[in-house]
């Protein structure tokens, strides 16, 4: 991906695009590999960097949804469970095969897990990737060496799909631009246009690094901005009345020590509703989640007191030895758009599941939803587009097609010892990942911020220099960079 090269296509165009993309996360991503497979010109829009929002702060899970299926929702932990299956099969690269263990304080819970996880394996039919098994308290211990013993019955084994959110959404853009999407961050959209009978026409965008206007026109457009949904309806002058609330979660990172083990445990009750993860990931143990109504949505939400206490409390009681705030890494936040429900004051109790909405002016609005569905929920966007715009009809692919992942770096000195990041990593964010900022290498083509605040802050004047010498930029420019991220890093320390 070129982003000079992306910007010269969009002033270049001189007919519509048949699909205007707004958004950059799971979902925008999907809906322009989908769309662009089947032969639509796609243009894709993102305010702020690929993934800055909801999209890189997941629980890194491709699965079905063991909560779902508590809540008796099987028509999505069945959608969930094929999706799972897909992704497997067409990014082999990107997603491995996770075991969790449900440890089982108590006979009567064994049993009652061990049957659910039947069932969830039963759901997912022939697109399953390993059978459930129950396990006895030694073997439970074997496999969790670091759990705590004391009532401990046995456990549950069951598998998951893991997978690294920010570094996938890349494989997705990249895969989506070689089947012919253009797509570019940092160009916010300001306003949609309609013609004389109401129905868009286009949109207006402004490149935030240059501060240049584009009006481009578009037979369709998808609204495919995440949290930030309601807002883009709201650009059409219809009124439209908002459809989502908010819910935050959060996760802690954790030395290894803490579970020295290849296994993740899922913790099936927490006071707020959720299950709990404790996961390995990148050489340290990824915590969470959380599930705190929000009023609002922002780009960089910050981890409340209270849900970090949460979190440590909820791991420390099922873990040999409790982690401390002054053990914690690092500690991120994100917002779940979730559709809102006249019935439900609890979010924790809203469906995970998608919807698609069509407003007056043609606007196709897809929202919700969750990592490991993002390829159906693209799928139903475009039909719905393809069916509004009366484009040219073409079969989804994307059931089938691979993701091809990204190119292989030559071995390099590290960056920092206990990461495999090397400058060359950099280097390639820069060229053909469309990194324009220290954040975005450091939170998303890397995840050092998300793994070790303070090493990230650490690391941000090498990598500031190494990105001023490919992007031409000063020594204001490195200021500057520093300067905004090293505030954004602060948000991801415990103080």
């Amino acid at each position: 991906m070129d982003r000079n090269k992306n910007i010269k296509a969009v002033r270049a165009r001189t007919v519509p695009w048949d699909v205007v993309v707004i958004g950059g996360g799971a979902t925008g991503a999907g809906c322009a590999l989908d769309a662009a497979s089947r032969g639509l010109s796609v243009l894709l829009l993102e305010q702020h960097d690929f993934g800055k929002g909801t999209s890189s702060r997941s629980t890194k899970l491709i699965h079905g949804g063991v909560r779902y299926l508590r809540q008796g929702n099987f028509t999505l932990v069945r959608e969930s469970l094929k999706e799972r299956g897909l992704l497997f099969r067409n990014a082999p690269h990107a997603v491995h095969k996770q075991e969790f263990i449900i440890p089982c304080y108590g006979h009567i819970e064994r049993a009652f897990y061990g049957l659910g996880m039947k069932v969830y394996d039963a759901l997912s039919g022939k697109y399953g990737i390993g059978s459930s098994r129950m396990l006895s308290k030694s073997e439970t211990v074997k496999h969790l060496p670091s759990i705590r013993k004391d009532g401990l019955t046995g456990g549950v084994l069951y598998y998951d799909g893991q997978f690294d959110d920010a570094r996938f959404l890349i494989d997705l853009l990249q895969t989506a631009g070689r089947h012919g999407a253009v797509a570019l961050n940092y160009a916010q959209v300001t306003s949609i246009t309609r013609g004389q009978d109401g129905q868009i026409i286009g949109v207006e965008f402004t490149d935030a690094e240059t501060g240049e206007n584009f009006s481009v026109a578009a037979r369709t457009v998808i609204n495919a901005a995440g949290i930030f949904a309601d807002s883009v309806r709201q650009m059409t002058g219809d009124g439209a009345e908002p459809v989502l609330t908010f819910s935050q979660g959060i996760h802690i990172v954790l030395d290894r020590k803490f579970l020295p083990s290849n296994d993740a445990v899922m913790i099936p009750k927490t006071s707020d509703g959720r299950v709990l993860f404790c996961i390995p990931w990148h050489g340290r143990v990824l915590v969470g989640t959380t599930d705190t109504p929000v009023e609002s949505a922002t780009l960089e939400p910050e981890a409340l007191s209270s849900e970090i206490d949460f979190v440590l409390k909820t791991a420390g009681d099922h873990l040999a030895e409790k982690p401390e705030r002054k053990d914690v890494l690092s500690v991120f936040a994100g917002i779940r758009p979730l559709i809102r429900s006249s019935g439900s004051t609890k979010t924790s109790s809203l469906s995970r599941g998608h919807d698609l909405f069509v407003d007056a002016s043609g606007l196709i609005t897809i929202t919700g939803g969750k990592w490991t569905t993002y390829r159906q929920m693209a799928e139903d966007a475009v039909e719905k587009t393809i069916e509004v715009g009366r484009l040219q009809w073409a079969e989804c692919r994307t059931e089938t097609l691979a993701i091809e992942p990204s190119e292989i770096d030559p071995l390099g000195e590290r960056l920092i010892p206990d990461m495999p990041y090397t400058r060359a990593d950099v280097v390639r964010a820069v060229r053909s990942e469309m990194a324009r900022t220290v954040e975005d290498v450091l939170a998303r083509r890397t995840r050092v911020l998300f793994l070790n605040a303070k090493a990230a802050a650490a690391m941000a004047p090498e990598i500031a220099e190494i990105m001023s010498g490919e992007l031409g930029k000063d020594d204001a420019w490195k200021d500057v960079q520093l300067r905004e991220f090293l505030q954004v890093a602060r948000s991801y320390e415990i103080v």
